[in-house]
C-alpha cells in the first residue's frame, strides 16, 4: 500500500489543494451550503470523468515515457502539469474565445467569469476546428503504431498483420487520414468543411513536426542504459510529444465538461485533478513495468486512441456522448488486459509442461 501511495502522493496533495480552492470559491460565490456542495460535487464528477476517459492516454504515455530516463519522467510529472492544467484546461479555451470573438485575453477572462453562458457558446461553436485538429493528431498517433513494418507482436492478428504488411508503402497512414478528412468534409456545409479540413491538415502537420523534432532531438542527445541494460534517452523530444498528445486528448474533455458546468474555474479544477492522476498512472505503469508484463495492453490503448480520433473526427457531423467514448476505450483496454493474462497463463503452462518429466 505504501509503495502504491508513493506514485500517487503528489496527485492526492494536488487534489486536496483543488478541493480547498473549490471550497473557497464556493463560499465566495454562493450564499448557501447547498451551492458550495454542488460546486464540490461537480469538481469531483469532472475529475472522475477525466480519469476514466484518459486511462488509454496513460498507457500510451507510458509506452513513450519508458524510453526516457528517470529525470525526464519526473519532469513530465511535475513540469508537465503546468502545461496540462494552465495550458490546455484554462489558456486553450480562453484563446478560443478570444480568437472567435475578436477580443483580448483580459476580455475573454472577464467573459468566462461574468457571462459563462456566452463563454460556453463560443467554445462549443469552435467544435468543428477542434474536432478536425485533435481527431487528426490522435488518429495519426494510433495509425503510426499499427502501420509499422517492423512490428512483430500482434493482438488482433488478422488486422494488425495486414496493416504491418502494407506499412512498406511510404506514408500510407497519412494517405488514409487525408482520405477520411475529405470524406467527412463532404458531409459539412462549405464554410465548415473548409474549417474542418484546414484544422485536420494542421493537426497532421503538427504530428509530423513534433514527431520529427523528437527524432532530431533524440539523435542529438546522449543515450545511456538503465539498470536492466535498456537504452534510455534524456527525453526533451518525447516530453514535447507527450504534451501535444495530452492536449489532443483533453480537447474533447474540455468541450464535454460544459455538460456539467459552464464555469471556467469549476471546469479547470475538476479536469486538472484528472490530468494529475493520469500523470501519476503513467509513472506507475512505467516504474512497475506493466507494459512488458501485459503483452497486449499497449495495443488496446492504441486501438482506443484510433477509436477516439475517429469519434472526434466524426463528431463534426454527428454528436457522440463522451460516456460512450470512455466505455469503448475502457472495453478495448480491458479486453487487451484480459488477453494478456490469458497469454501469460498459456505461456506458463507451456513452460511447466516442458519442465515436467515425460
Amino acid at each position: 500500500m505504501a509503495t502504491l501511495l508513493r506514485y500517487y502522493k503528489f496527485s492526492l496533495v494536488f487534489t486536496a489543494a483543488c478541493f480547498a480552492l473549490g471550497l473557497w470559491y464556493g463560499i465566495a460565490s454562493t450564499d448557501s451550503v447547498s451551492g458550495v456542495l454542488e460546486i464540490l460535487w461537480i469538481i469531483f464528477i469532472l475529475s472522475i470523468l477525466e480519469i476514466s476517459l484518459s486511462f488509454d492516454n496513460a498507457v500510451v504515455n507510458a509506452s513513450i515515457l519508458k524510453e526516457m530516463d528517470e529525470k525526464w519522467q519526473q519532469r513530465f510529472l511535475v513540469w508537465g502539469i503546468a502545461i496540462a492544467v494552465f495550458g490546455t484546461r484554462i489558456v486553450f479555451p480562453l484563446a478560443i474565445v478570444a480568437i472567435a470573438a475578436g477580443i483580448g485575453p483580459i476580455e475573454a477572462i472577464d467573459l468566462s467569469l461574468n457571462d459563462p453562458e456566452q463563454y460556453e457558446a463560443i467554445v462549443s461553436g469552435a467544435h468543428i476546428g477542434i474536432a478536425g485538429f485533435g481527431g487528426a493528431f490522435l488518429a495519426m498517433v494510433g495509425l503510426k503504431f499499427f502501420f509499422d513494418a517492423d512490428k512483430e507482436v500482434h493482438w488482433i492478428g488478422v488486422v494488425e498483420r495486414n496493416l504491418s504488411k502494407v506499412a512498406v508503402l511510404p506514408a500510407i497512414e497519412i494517405g488514409v487520414l487525408l482520405l477520411v478528412l475529405w470524406v467527412i468534409s463532404l458531409q459539412l456545409p462549405e464554410e465548415e468543411a473548409l474549417t474542418f479540413l484546414t484544422a485536420g491538415v494542421l493537426g497532421l502537420v503538427t504530428y509530423i513536426a513534433v514527431d520529427a523534432l523528437g527524432e532530431y532531438l533524440n539523435m542529438r542527445e546522449e543515450t545511456r542504459k538503465n539498470a536492466s541494460g535498456e537504452v534510455m534517452r534524456s527525453g526533451l523530444g518525447g516530453f514535447l510529444y507527450l504534451e501535444v498528445l495530452d492536449a489532443s486528448f483533453s480537447f474533447d474533455g474540455v468541450i464535454g465538461a460544459f455538460a456539467l458546468s459552464n464555469n471556467m474555474i469549476i471546469i479547470a479544477l475538476g479536469l486538472s485533478i484528472g490530468a494529475m492522476f493520469v500523470r501519476s498512472m503513467t509513472i506507475h505503469l512505467v516504474r512497475k513495468g506493466t507494459l512488458s508484463e501485459y503483452r497486449f495492453l499497449e495495443h488496446g490503448a492504441f486501438w482506443a486512441i484510433i477509436v477516439l480520433g475517429a469519434i472526434m473526427l466524426t463528431s463534426a457531423v454527428l454528436h457522440i456522448p463522451e460516456t460512450i467514448t470512455g466505455l469503448i476505450g475502457g472495453a478495448l483496454i480491458g479486453l487487451s488486459f484480459w488477453w494478456s493474462l490469458r497469454h501469460n497463463r498459456r505461456e506458463a503452462e507451456e513452460v511447466k509442461d516442458a519442465l515436467t518429466p515425460g
